[in-house]
């Protein structure tokens, strides 16, 4: 008995025709007709009645229709296994990100990895570094992008980039006329950062204070695109991801360097005795091919 036998038994039965059998299967009338008198031979009974307008099924090939179909729908299932094996990997990632990568990191990468994974799903879910290390620990969340480090005992984490982070000034103020700053330019300056349970607002203050100064903080928020509308508002200044940066100029905003070049470092993390699925392994290994 041969796959193609059973493939051929089920047109002839949704067709109810030899003819239109044939022309689905893509084989002439008479192959087909032939594989399936072999297959009756096989089996010791006739499994179609045939007359001039249609066929039909006898009792015994009712019967014999069930297990064709079984087998069939067996062998779609091991294809669509081994097209896991082959990468094409089927399932969902409930992936945790930074408000600060979220909407300028992962609409690129999100998009290059759909048209080489089209079967996985990836479920956002934007938070703090501390909220995220805990989703994963819990194991809400199969994977998240933080600013590293994560605390907690069973994170694996991996380092994916480092991102400098860059001054972001007012057009108008005085020190938009240098081209790179330094630390020491910037100690009078009221600061605009991040709230408290967002990293790069301490990332900020600690790279400030191991320079030997603290900022003084004129605002908080918790949105990066906030920061941006203070700043452009004469507000301030701030440091923000190299990702964040809008054109040179664009809302009243300019952007310099620092001469000690402050940094943050983006990373993944997963549950460290947690089996990553096939689908969350494939957005890992994507993520570090792209590093």
């Amino acid at each position: 008995m041969e796959i193609h036998q059973l493939r051929y038994f089920l047109a002839v039965y949704q067709a109810r025709n030899f003819s239109r059998a044939a022309e689905r299967c893509h084989v002439a009338q008479p192959s087909l007709s032939q594989q399936i008198m072999k297959l009756e031979d096989e089996l010791g009974e006739k499994l179609f009645e045939r007359n001039k307008r249609d066929v039909a099924l006898t009792p015994a090939g009712e019967l014999f229709r069930h297990h064709a179909e079984r087998v069939i729908d067996e062998l779609e299932a091991a294809r669509e296994k081994m097209r896991d094996v082959r990468g094409l990997v089927r399932g969902k990632v409930e992936l945790g990100a930074l408000p600060t990568v979220a909407p300028y990191f992962l609409p690129a990468i999100l998009k290059a990895f759909s048209a080489l994974h089209p079967g996985i799903e990836v479920s956002i879910n934007e938070d703090t570094t501390a909220n995220l290390a805990r989703a994963v620990e819990n194991k809400d969340l199969d994977l998240a992008l933080i600013s590293a480090p994560a605390e907690g005992r069973r994170l694996v984490s991996c380092e994916l980039f480092n991102e400098a982070l860059w001054l972001a000034l007012p057009a108008e103020h005085p020190l938009a006329q240098k081209r790179i700053l330094t630390v020491r330019d910037l100690e009078n300056e009221p600061f605009i950062v991040m709230k408290e349970s967002h990293c790069l607002g301490g990332q900020a203050l600690q790279f400030c204070q191991s320079r030997g100064f603290s900022p003084r903080v004129s605002f908080r928020s918790a949105q990066i695109e906030t920061v941006h509308a203070f700043v452009a508002a004469g507000l301030g200044v701030s440091l923000v991801p190299a990702m964040a940066l809008r054109g040179d100029g664009y809302d009243g905003i300019i952007y310099r360097p620092l001469k000690e070049k402050p940094t943050r470092q983006i990373a993944v993390i997963h549950h460290g005795t947690r089996t990553l699925s096939r689908a969350a392994k494939a957005f890992v290994d994507f993520l570090r091919a792209k590093k």
